[in-house]
């Protein structure tokens, strides 16, 4: 199967309740230059953990409009389904989300989250932070994670007052989930 062909596949049988989707920045020859480019990319998976590359592009920048393009071209090729997209919190992205998946919730990576808030730790606090920040995700159910990340949140508030407020304004600015069918 050529590249093309794998692009340009139907989707019709993917009901891909879950998303990962995310860009980045890179370089290609365009022209007979080396530019600045976006590359951006979608994975689906099932409720039992199945994922399939759903497809990617490359474009000129990781705007709205490449994120838009590029996600109504998922649709067109039979995408539906979509409950939850988790990706960063590129601006882009999450109007793209909310403007053609419809149905769709987005939830910040934790990968993402963490290098953000690391980000804004000093080196010497890092590895003490992020082994706070995976309590987190450890935690045995909905009650006990809603606790830790508060726990943490306010200890950072205290400590790192700019590095707070990445997971604070995460909390704060993202969806509920919408419930199970």
């Amino acid at each position: 199967e050529s590249l093309q062909g794998f692009r340009d596949r139907p989707l019709d049988q993917c009901g891909l309740p879950y998303g990962v989707w995310d860009g980045t920045d890179g370089k290609a020859r365009v022209g007979g230059r080396i530019v600045a480019r976006a590359v951006i990319g979608a994975t689906g998976g099932t409720r039992d953990g199945e994922r399939e590359v759903l497809g990617g592009e490359v474009g000129d920048s990781e705007d709205g409009a490449f994120w838009i393009a590029f996600l109504r071209g998922l649709r067109a090729r039979g995408l539906t389904g979509v409950k939850l997209v988790i990706s960063d919190a590129h601006l882009g992205l999450r109007e793209a989300i909310s403007s053609v998946m419809l149905d769709a919730a987005w939830q910040r990576c934790r990968v993402h989250l963490a290098r953000n808030v690391l980000a804004k730790v000093p080196k010497g606090s890092a590895d003490m932070v992020a082994a706070a920040m995976r309590t987190i995700y450890a935690q045995p159910d909905a009650t006990h994670v809603h606790a830790q990340f508060h726990e943490i949140v306010s200890t950072l508030e205290r400590q790192l007052p700019d590095a707070a407020n990445i997971p604070h304004d995460t909390r704060a600015n993202a969806p509920a989930l919408p419930a199970p069918p």
